[in-house]
C-alpha cells in the first residue's frame, strides 16, 4: 500500500510538460521536510494513490522549498497546501493545512462527479 512509485513527484523542470500531457484530474501536496502536518499528510498519499489507480487521478507531491517556481504559481504561503486540479487544467478547489483524510477523497470525488453527498449517507 505504501508504493511511492504512485505518486508523482513534481518539480519546477518537470511541471509544464506533465500537465500539458495529462487529461487527468491531478490532486498536489505542496509539503517542506520540516512540517509535521505536512509529514502525516505524505502518509496519506499512497492510500488516495490506491484508491484512484483505476481513476483518472494523478496523486502528486511538491516540496515547496526546492521548487519555489512551482510554489509562487500557486502561491503557496504555506504549508501543507492541496490543490485540485481539474481535467480542463483549471483549479478547483485549494485547502491550506491538513485535513481529515476524508476530506481529501471528497475533493477528489467532486471534481470527479462521484461526491453522492451529505443524503446519500442517510439512504
Amino acid at each position: 500500500m505504501d508504493d511511492p512509485k504512485n505518486i508523482l513527484e513534481l518539480t519546477d523542470s518537470n511541471y509544464i510538460a506533465f500537465m500539458e500531457e495529462t487529461d487527468s484530474v491531478v490532486f498536489i501536496d505542496f509539503y517542506s521536510d520540516t512540517c509535521a502536518p505536512c509529514q502525516t499528510l505524505l502518509t496519506y498519499l499512497p492510500n488516495l494513490a490506491l484508491h484512484y489507480k483505476e481513476k483518472n487521478v494523478v496523486i502528486a507531491k511538491v516540496n515547496s522549498a526546492i521548487n519555489p517556481k512551482l510554489s509562487n504559481k500557486f502561491m503557496v504561503r504555506s504549508v501543507p497546501l492541496t490543490v485540485v486540479i481539474g481535467k480542463d487544467k483549471m483549479v478547483k478547489r485549494a485547502e491550506a493545512g491538513l485535513l481529515a483524510m476524508a476530506s481529501y477523497f471528497k475533493m477528489i470525488d467532486k471534481e470527479l462527479g462521484t461526491s453522492k453527498g451529505f443524503f446519500s449517507k442517510l439512504f
